[in-house]
C-alpha cells in the first residue's frame, strides 16, 4: 500500500472547522473501556476503529503522511522512508494519549512514569511570583503538566482556547475530577477587556498558557517560519501576547518517553522585544525559535505531534 502523496488531497479548511461530533462522546468511551478492562483490551478494541478511521478520512490521512515524510527528511527521526504504518501508528499513539489526559486529570496515571528537563529553574521563578506565558504545542500529553501543577500547587495556569469544542472538554474533565481547579479562557481574540484580564493573571504571578501551532479562528496576524525543511504559518498571538504583558515566554512541551512521558521546559526569552517597524521580523524570529525547539522535542519522539490538518497549507480566516 503507498503513501499518498503530498499534494493529492489538498484542504484550505481552517483545522477549527473540522466536524468532531463525536469528540467528547469517544474519548468517554476510551477512559470507561480502559477503566473496566485495562489497558490491553483497550488496545484490542482500538486498533479496528483506528484502521476504519484512517481509511475512511483521507484529509487525516495526507496530513498524518505530509508531516512523517517532512520530519524524515527534515531529521531522520523516523529512520526510514515513512509508511502507511507509520501513518497507522501516529494515530494510534494519538488516541493512547487521549486516554492519558483523561486518566491524568482524573488521578488514575502515575506520575513515576514522568521525568521532566528545566521544571526546577522554572519552579524556583515560579515561586519568586513572577507570572509569563507559556508557549504550547499540540504534541504529547500536556494534561500531565496540568495534573502535575496542581499537585504540586507551586503554580496556577490559565489556558487561552478558541473554539467550543473545548469548553466540552473542560466540562468533561470536571465530571471526571470535580476538584479540578483548571482555568480554561475562550477567546476567539485578544481585545482590551481580555488584555486587562490577562495583564491581571500574569500580576498575580499567575501563567498564561497559549498553543503556538494553530492558527485562531479569526487570526489578525501570522508569521511565516521554517518547520521540517518548510515554510509554515504560525499565530503571532503568542508573542505579541508576552510583548504586551512585558513577561518571560516559555516553551513547555511533553513527548512519549519509554512507558511513560517526558515533559520539557525552556525559556525562549525573558521579555519579548517587537520593535517599532521591525515587529514582523522580530515575531518570525521568534516563531522560527519556537520551530526548532518543537523539532528537537519530535527527533526524540517522532509520533508525538497530534495536528491531524493540512498544516502548511492553512489558511488563517474562515469561509
Amino acid at each position: 500500500m503507498s503513501a499518498p502523496s503530498q499534494h493529492s488531497v489538498k484542504s484550505q479548511q481552517h483545522w477549527a472547522d473540522i466536524s468532531e461530533n463525536t469528540f467528547i462522546a469517544g474519548i468517554w468511551l476510551l477512559f470507561w473501556v480502559h477503566k473496566l478492562l485495562g489497558r490491553w483490551p483497550f488496545r484490542l478494541c482500538l486498533y479496528p476503529v483506528i484502521t476504519v478511521q484512517w481509511l475512511s478520512r483521507p484529509a487525516l490521512r495526507h496530513a498524518s503522511m505530509q508531516y512523517l515524510q517532512r520530519l524524515e527528511a527534515a531529521t531522520g527521526a523516523l529512520g526510514h522512508a515513512a509508511s502507511w504504518r507509520d501513518s497507522l501508528k501516529h494515530l494510534a499513539l494519538f488516541a493512547e494519549t487521549m486516554l492519558d489526559k483523561l486518566l491524568a486529570v482524573s488521578g488514575r496515571y502515575q506520575f513515576s512514569n514522568v521525568s521532566t528537563e528545566g521544571r526546577e529553574a522554572f519552579y524556583t521563578t515560579a515561586e519568586q511570583g513572577l507570572g509569563g506565558v507559556i508557549i504550547t504545542a499540540h504534541l504529547g500529553c500536556l494534561e500531565l503538566c496540568r495534573a502535575m501543577a496542581e499537585d504540586t500547587g507551586k503554580i496556577r495556569l490559565n489556558i487561552l482556547v478558541h473554539t467550543r469544542h473545548a469548553r466540552q472538554f473542560n466540562q468533561l474533565l470536571k465530571r471526571l475530577n470535580p476538584d479540578n481547579d483548571l482555568q480554561l479562557i475562550e477567546v476567539s481574540e485578544v481585545g482590551p477587556a481580555t488584555a486587562v484580564l490577562l495583564a491581571e493573571k500574569i500580576a498575580a504571578g499567575e501563567y498564561i498558557v497559549i498553543a503556538g501551532d494553530r492558527i485562531p479562528v479569526f487570526a489578525s496576524q501570522t508569521v511565516q517560519a521554517d518547520f521540517l525543511g518548510q515554510s509554515a504559518p504560525f499565530p503571532a498571538g503568542p508573542y505579541i501576547l508576552a510583548s504586551l504583558l512585558k513577561c518571560p515566554l516559555y516553551l513547555l512541551g511533553c513527548t512519549h518517553a519509554g512507558r511513560g512521558y517526558h515533559i520539557h521546559f525552556e525559556t525562549l526569552a525573558n521579555r519579548v522585544i517587537l520593535p517599532r517597524g521591525q515587529r514582523q521580523d522580530a515575531m518570525a524570529g521568534y516563531a522560527a525559535q519556537y520551530a526548532q525547539a518543537i523539532t528537537a522535542l519530535l527527533k526524540r519522539s517522532p509520533y508525538d505531534w497530534f495536528n491531524f490538518f493540512a498544516f502548511w497549507d492553512q489558511t488563517h480566516d474562515k469561509h
